[in-house]
């Protein structure tokens, strides 16, 4: 089945990995090993949750002003696009964070879904959410991303999961993803070959 969408995740994928969550946790309050901050946000108390999204929020912009393109992913998301395939974004950040980092680098995302939207990464919210936009079917859209929440979602929706295996702890997280690829550009020979099938 031809693919019709690509869905990348952001920090990490499409930017070089940028964020130390344990100091963020630790500035926050947090253990150090408590897990992913925006749940462990969901359990604080409204006060607790204003001052940790001034945090969170501190950091991301701090993100977006030194962030870095992981190695060739501007030449492959123009490849993307020169084919006709729709490129998406789902991160766990917020929407203006994502077009933040499109306008200081030069790139252009069809459609973004953040944290504000809905249900974050692992939940298939975010990925059916940008099929539906697209007007395609999960199973022909892949989903690439850095991290196990990536893969896990892409899996929930029916979509095809992508590791971009650039880290140490990849090796974690590879038996949840139908591809694993090194560099962000092995994505072209992903969609060659499924589109030739």
């Amino acid at each position: 089945m031809p693919i019709k969408a690509v869905i990348f995740d952001l920090d990490g994928t499409i930017t070089e990995p940028y964020f130390d969550f344990d100091a963020i946790r630790e500035e926050i309050g947090l253990p150090r090993d408590s897990g992913p901050i925006l749940e462990s946000m969901e359990k604080m108390t409204s006060q607790q949750h204003r001052t940790a999204e001034k945090i969170l929020y501190f950091h991301e912009q701090k993100a977006v002003m030194e962030s870095k393109l992981n190695a060739d992913a501007k030449e492959t998301l123009l490849t993307i696009r020169a084919e006709g395939i729709h490129i998406g974004i789902l991160t766990r950040n917020k929407r203006d964070n994502a077009f933040a980092i499109a306008r200081k680098h030069g790139l252009e995302f069809d459609a973004v879904v953040g944290r504000e939207d809905g249900p974050v990464k692992p939940d298939a919210f975010g990925v059916l959410k940008l099929c539906r936009k697209f007007g395609v079917k999960p199973e022909e859209t892949l989903l690439v991303g850095d991290y196990l929440f990536d893969l896990q979602c892409a899996k929930a929706a029916g979509a095809i999961a992508v590791l971009l295996a650039n880290h140490h702890q990849a090796g974690e997280f590879v038996e949840h993803a139908d591809f694993s690829i090194e560099n962000i550009s092995g994505i072209l020979e992903i969609i060659a070959n499924k589109n030739s099938e």
